[in-house]
């Protein structure tokens, strides 16, 4: 019994190495089977209204019942892909004639829906070998005559290049215009034909790579722009800290029998020195303060490691990867939220630690699955492909509530007990001192609107590539630009809200905590505007799905940048406050 139980073992491990010298590893053997797999279908315009792929009436696989599918990582889900077996035979380096796949007259129903993806300019997208092909179902629709002569693609001709036992490229042209018209009988027909090439097998998905369009000198100039931006912040916060902070200090730490000047200098002071007293009293809403600038902090390393973790293994090349790391990483960086957010609520004499940490914990989630959901309403109304299943959601849900709530426990009992002890420069009054009135310019709401200005030009340009990559099929592949527009946008916001801090806490108010961090926030403000002028302007995009999606996404992104400039805002604030009251003499 033992000896079989071996022999059954040994044979699923051979059958495992078959399956994965395919599927995996990418190489075949002559005349070894290769799969197309069908994904989906939708407007050309609106990127994200995708249905299933035989939500047009193709030639459906042979066995409708049961048709095999192929279910990738969690990332892959979450951005609509149903990748179906066509069932079409395809082997590797062999020819295949026009062949026909299936031949059906079309009734009412079905020559209307082929008729409404030709108008709306219905694309479709395959895979083969891990390789994406696109294909329209028909001519543009400005090229139809009239509703009465409408064509589609019936046949599809499959060039696959190849170098060794390895697929390089594989490309798709259609052909045989048909006529759309009920009662009509159309014949969908494929062939393939293989080629060698040279191209090495790690270069392949250079060709989805637009490099022109990437690498344009505008590219180039606007991190340029924003490097002279950073030379000239830092180059004035240099000059306050070493000017103005440096006068200021001489007044206050002259000798003892300099007591004439001093007492004249003392009648005439006004200014930050004047709300020593009141410039490290804790803020409202402490707890949400907290909690915003842990989830802040944490969502600048999440950034920083994806972008650096996508730097180092070409992550744009794997559907849905880039989007699986994120969540894990989110996850294992919680620990940081809950030890940022614990340690400044304990160390402003906070209470209700466990009520900071259940805020730190859901806020951005919260406000994450709270439009998730309604997208995910709205695209399960559509039957589009746009719609989490709910296997999904459960996972995600899963990993938040068993690793990440978890961490930020963890990090918020650790940050309360090892940082969470009061260690202001200069004592609190008892009575707050009253806020004088000062002109419009210096006034909070004010300083925190404009903030913003120059962080978010700082990102304009990288802004335009992210979007044209994500809402106009472009990969995305120039991290390393990235991580550069990262790193100068935490430089600006930083420069930036340490000056207008200065001028607020000039105008003696003392409510710097709140202005500084929705100073750096008010960024995501301006990117927002900008993401209108863009859907406006840059796209064609129509219909209510769409435009749900576009601005539902867009305000994600918008609170997420919003939480994390904040958070480093205030953090580069607070570290200019505590020094500039450091070295002045506070009773």
């Amino acid at each position: 019994m033992w000896r079989g139980i071996r022999v059954l073992f040994l044979s699923c491990l051979a059958l495992a190495a078959l399956v994965r010298a395919d599927e995996h590893s990418h190489k075949y053997k002559d005349g070894e089977p290769v799969r197309l797999w069908v994904n989906k279908v939708g407007p050309y315009d609106n990127p994200q209204e995708t249905y299933n792929y035989y939500y047009l009436p193709f030639c459906a696989p042979r066995d409708a019942g049961k048709p095999k599918h192929k279910w990738g990582g969690l990332g892959e889900v979450l951005q609509g892909n149903e990748l179906i077996d066509s069932q079409l035979e395809v082997k590797f380096k062999v020819d295949v004639p026009k062949k026909v796949v299936c031949a059906s007259v079309l009734d009412d129903g079905q020559a209307a829906t082929f008729k409404k993806a030709v108008k709306k300019h219905y694309w479709y997208e395959l895979f083969m070998d891990e390789l994406p092909v696109w294909g329209f179902v028909g001519l543009p629709p400005e090229e139809a005559k009239d509703d009465e002569h409408i064509y589609i693609y019936t046949h599809k001709s499959f060039d696959i290049n190849y170098n060794g036992d390895r697929i390089i490229q594989v490309n798709l042209t259609s052909e045989d215009l048909q006529p759309i018209t009920s009662g009509s009988k159309v014949e969908f027909t494929y062939s393939v034909s293989w080629a060698e090439t040279p191209i090495h097998f790690n270069r392949r998905f250079e060709r989805y790579l637009d490099y022109n369009f990437f690498e344009h000198q505008i590219h180039w100039f606007s991190i340029f722009n924003s490097f002279m931006m950073v030379i000239f912040l830092t180059g004035l916060v240099a000059m306050i800290l070493l000017r103005t902070l440096r006068n200021d200090y001489a007044k206050y730490t002259r000798d003892d029998d300099d007591i004439e000047s001093l007492e004249h200098d003392i009648s005439e002071e006004s200014g930050w020195k004047l709300v020593h007293g009141d410039v490290f009293r804790p803020p409202p809403n402490l707890a949400l303060l907290s909690a915003l600038l842990g989830t802040g902090v944490q969502l600048a390393l999440l950034v920083l490691f994806v972008i650096l973790i996508t730097i180092a293994g070409t992550l744009f090349e794997e559907r849905g990867t880039i989007l699986t790391v994120f969540i894990i990483c989110y996850a294992l960086t919680s620990y940081v939220g809950g030890y940022i957010s614990g340690s400044y609520y304990a160390r402003h004499d906070g209470k209700s630690w466990i009520r900071t940490m259940i805020i730190t914990a859901t806020l951005f989630p919260m406000l994450f699955f709270g439009i998730a959901f309604v997208l995910n309403t709205i695209a399960i109304a559509y039957h589009s492909l746009a719609a989490v299943p709910f296997g999904s959601i459960v996972v995600v849900l899963l990993i938040w509530m068993f690793i990440s709530i978890p961490l930020c426990l963890l990090g918020t009992v650790v940050g309360r007990n090892w940082n969470g002890w009061p260690d202001n420069p200069c004592r609190v009054k008892r009575i707050p001192s009253p806020i004088p009135q000062k002109k419009w310019y210096l006034t909070a709401p004010v300083i925190a609107l404009v903030g913003g200005l120059l962080p978010f030009g700082s990102i304009f340009i990288e802004m335009y590539f992210i979007f044209t990559s994500f809402w106009n099929y472009k990969v995305y592949y120039v991290y390393g630009f990235m991580l550069l527009v990262f790193l100068i946008l935490t430089v600006v916001t930083v420069c930036v809200t340490i000056v207008g801090t200065y001028f607020l806490l000039n105008a003696e108010n003392y409510h710097w905590q709140w202005t500084s961090f929705l100073s750096a926030a008010s960024t995501a403000l301006y990117v927002f505007l900008y993401s209108i002028h863009y859907f406006m302007f840059k796209t064609k995009m129509t219909g209510f799905f769409q435009t749900c999606f576009y601005f539902g996404y867009t305000l994600m992104f918008c609170l997420g940048l919003a939480i994390m400039c904040g958070a480093l805002g205030y953090l580069g604030s607070s570290m200019f406050v505590r020094r500039i009251y450091r070295n002045i003499k506070c009773d």
